[in-house]
């Protein structure tokens, strides 16, 4: 059986926001590819796992990844650490889509190479036309480098 190589990976914990996310993306036509990932360690693991069966979870690479910070095992912080680090990864788009306010988590997210950084909104509305936003830009619009 052939792995489907997703356009957008989402490592998102939370139920609520991760099908909201999902809903936003399927209105606008970017869901038939997404690849879920629920904690920081099935990230780590998806992204650099070596399978007797087949190749690294990245021999292809997403055209964007949607990383949660405030996530269970590993934190999205030392995902996107270890996202810049290899060079199987480097110049996959990422983009934080976040409830922390917190400026540090901003500024660290910047100082590891994050793409953009985005609060996640409170109000469905807002949620929805975000999601929408980023997901058009990257997945549509963006020429990545690969």
């Amino acid at each position: 059986m052939i792995d489907i190589i997703p356009d957008i990976v989402l490592v998102e914990d939370n139920p609520a926001d991760r099908e909201l996310m999902l809903e936003a993306l399927q209105e606008n036509n970017l869901a038939n590819r997404v690849k879920v990932l629920r904690d920081g360690e099935e990230a780590v693991n998806y992204f650099f796992r070596h399978e007797e069966s087949g190749p690294c979870g990245i021999c292809e690479p997403p055209s964007l990844i949607l990383l949660d910070l405030n996530l269970p095992k590993i934190s999205g912080l030392e995902i996107l650490q270890k996202i810049r680090a290899d060079e199987r990864t480097k110049a996959i788009p990422v983009v934080v889509f976040t409830s922390s306010p917190r400026e540090k988590d901003r500024i660290d997210s910047y100082q590891l190479g994050v793409n953009s950084y985005i609060e996640k909104p409170f109000k469905y509305n807002d949620f929805m036309k975000a999601v929408s936003q980023l997901g058009r830009y990257w997945a549509v619009l963006n020429k990545p480098p690969y």
